[in-house]
């Protein structure tokens, strides 16, 4: 990380080994592990992906690249597949705060209730306070979560497969699908029974619902 210069507009501290230092300076104690790793590899794929293109510097794919190289770190120093999969959990979704704002509600929820949720924050607020130092998308994403009740962001599904087949519907891949679509709608407002929900079903997927009763 040495030497990767970084755009200064959202690194004025400098480049991505400073950066990661300042960051790890900051990290809380005691901290969780993973949270201390994943700190230390967030923007291990910038190095391999440094360009300078006609506007500023750009690190194109660096989360993806990021992930591979620190699951290979991971493997390397046997880490447990819990402490792995948080650790590269961390690395993939760092950059996704930027789009806090603008998520739906469903994207959102689904957000927020990933596993050590408290981590991803605290990198994210670590990242900013190590760089630009602006701290709006840690803001609001705390703000947002504490509008919306517990109840809301994990839900007890309105519908399950069981009820898919009851109503006729062949078991297969488009019941991943199907479910998916309708807690989306019920993490949006949209959907609030399973009376509501069945018939959603039944308005979106028509074609699934004749073939399975022509059976």
């Amino acid at each position: 990380m040495k030497g990767v210069q970084q755009p200064p507009e959202f690194h004025p501290e400098g480049d991505v080994f400073v950066h990661t230092l300042l960051l790890l300076q900051e990290l809380p104690h005691p901290c969780p592990p993973a949270l201390a790793w994943g700190a230390l590899l967030h923007d291990v794929g910038k190095p391999p992906t440094f360009r300078v293109a006609p506007d500023r510097i750009r690190f194109d794919n660096h989360v993806d690249i990021g992930v591979k190289m620190a699951e290979a770190i991971c493997r390397r120093l046997r880490f447990s597949n819990d402490a792995t999969e948080q650790i590269l959990a961390l690395v993939a979704n760092h950059m996704r705060f930027a789009q806090v704002s603008q998520m739906k509600d469903s994207t959102f929820k689904r957000f927020v209730r990933m596993p050590h949720f408290e981590d991803h924050l605290e990198l994210h607020r670590l990242d900013c306070q190590s760089s630009h130092r602006d701290l709006t998308s840690y803001r609001f994403t705390r703000a947002r979560i504490a509008a919306m009740p517990p109840e809301t962001i994990r839900p007890v599904p309105l519908i399950s497969g069981d009820d898919l087949i009851a109503a006729g519907y062949m078991p297969g891949p488009s019941f991943k699908k199907i479910l998916a679509l309708v807690e989306d709608a019920q993490l949006e407002g949209r959907l609030e029974s399973k009376d509501g929900a069945m018939e959603y079903v039944r308005r979106e997927f028509p074609a699934q619902a004749q073939d399975a009763s022509s059976n």
